[in-house]
């Protein structure tokens, strides 16, 4: 059985589209979806709505009377795979639509492929259906075309990403998001739990709260009772039965009003906090808020109040001034927060963003070299907080049932990006979705090995 690599890209994921049986006649789109999980909900959304209007969904591009390529265009790494995508697209299959976030530069994608049939931006859902409605004409009929409670999926059953916000209203001078996606667009509570709710009733395990800043999650309402509305939808949301996990969560103060639905089993205690850095003056090139000392300060209050609490985060290294006694204070941080589980990236520049302008840039090789001594240090924590757990008894959420064992997540563990516990006897009967207790038998850098108890 594989182990979870070390270091995943989420923003490189692949969703898996399921295959529909398509009826004699009936119009057929295949999609590839590129980028974070928040794209992968414009994605379904996508699909879902082209499910209602009777098209099939084709899980190749052959089968496909055309393609959705859903673009990623945060990292220059990112937007090349996009371009890589619509080109394998256009000559596998020829009729190609391309959305999301590289949408927002139609030159670019048309300089590079000037065949492909329409380019619409990201969350532009209308513009996409119009597309589509143009390239391969709607064919419903009403008695066969049914659509599942839950809408189209992209993901296993058992687990779903529930995005309940659009935008941003930060301005980190790396970041092009808020001018792709526009400022903060919460949706309404009420909409949120009633999707949350059918998940529910349709199987799903597991919600993954998402969205660009889910802390800020309602702030952009005016007139609002609530000061922050995050943290009754987080209540809300716990109340369903299912597990919730809160994804980019920016590190404000009220943050700590979430542990104590933590510490009460509401929701998953499991924060998923973009720190970036932790010297204030590389914070203060970034346009972040520089008060490292003070977030250590908080992570303390949030292990006291809760001390099941997990936490993970991604870094940059590299950024453009970064010093050795800059980055240095970065590893003596890491020290100091021993963070359950963490990731990284290489600095690149983004056209568009205003960290391009900086002085400074620092060179190639050493961010790499920056790179692999954090990770070094990163993995090392890991492996320590790990064999910790040698011993314990976990819930855990079974993922993939298959010849060799069971491939589960503990809750302290985020699909895609996090690590897994494997059951490698006794797993016989156990399928996706099953929540079980294990106890740890094992230790590695980023997974564990149980038996059912």
């Amino acid at each position: 059985m594989s182990q979870n690599p070390p270091i995943i890209r989420p923003d490189l994921a692949r969703a898996h589209v399921p295959a529909d049986q398509r009826r004699e006649g009936q119009p057929t789109i295949g999609m590839v979806s590129l980028g974070c999980p928040k794209a992968l909900v414009d994605s379904e959304r996508i699909l879902t709505r082209l499910r209602a209007e009777g098209y099939a969904i084709s899980p190749d591009y052959k089968g496909a009377d055309a393609v959705i390529v859903n673009t990623c265009g945060f990292l220059d790494s990112a937007r090349a795979e996009s371009l890589e995508a619509i080109g394998e697209a256009l000559n596998e299959n020829g009729r190609v639509i391309v959305t999301g976030c590289l949408g927002a530069e139609p030159e670019y994608i048309t300089g590079a492929h000037p065949k492909v049939m329409a380019v619409t931006g990201p969350h532009q859902y209308e513009s996409v259906l119009d597309a589509v409605h143009l390239a391969v004409p709607p064919s419903p009929d009403p008695f066969i075309d049914l659509l599942p409670a839950s809408g189209v999926r992209l993901t296993p059953r058992h687990f779903s990403y529930l995005k309940i916000s659009e935008g941003c209203d930060h301005k980190c001078k790396f970041c092009i998001i808020p001018d792709m996606r526009g400022r903060l667009q919460s949706r309404p509570a009420k909409a949120v739990l009633r999707e949350a709710e059918k998940l529910v009733e349709a199987g799903v395990k597991e919600l993954l709260i998402i969205s660009q800043d889910t802390s800020a999650y309602g702030t952009d309402w005016k007139g609002r009772e609530e000061k922050f509305p995050i943290l009754s939808l987080a209540r809300d949301l716990g109340s369903l039965g299912a597990w919730v996990r809160m994804h980019y969560v920016y590190p404000y103060p009220h943050v700590r009003e979430l542990i104590p639905a933590m510490a009460e089993g509401l929701i998953l205690p499991y924060l998923d906090i973009p720190f970036q850095h932790a010297h204030q003056d590389v914070l203060k090139r970034m346009a972040r808020p520089a008060a490292s000392a003070r977030t250590l300060d908080e992570i303390a209050a949030w292990r006291r109040d809760c001390p099941e609490i997990v936490l993970r985060s991604t870094f940059i290294v590299g950024y453009p001034g970064e010093t050795e006694e800059e980055f240095q204070t970065l590893l003596d941080w890491m020290d100091e927060a021993q963070l359950e589980r963490v990731g990284a990236f290489r600095y690149e520049n983004v056209k568009g963003a205003r960290s391009n302008d900086l002085p400074d840039h620092v060179p190639e090789e050493m961010k790499e070299e920056r790179y692999a001594r954090f990770m070094e240090k990163a993995q090392a924590i890991s492996e320590a907080k790990l064999a910790a757990k040698v011993g314990q008894r976990l819930e855990v959420i079974v993922d993939e049932v298959d010849a060799e064992g069971a491939t589960c997540r503990t809750k302290a563990d985020a699909p895609e990006i996090d690590g897994n516990l494997f059951i490698d006897e006794g797993f016989e009967g156990l399928k996706p979705g099953d929540i079980v207790t294990v106890e740890v038998d094992e230790a590695g850098e980023y997974d564990l090995w149980g038996s059912r108890v």
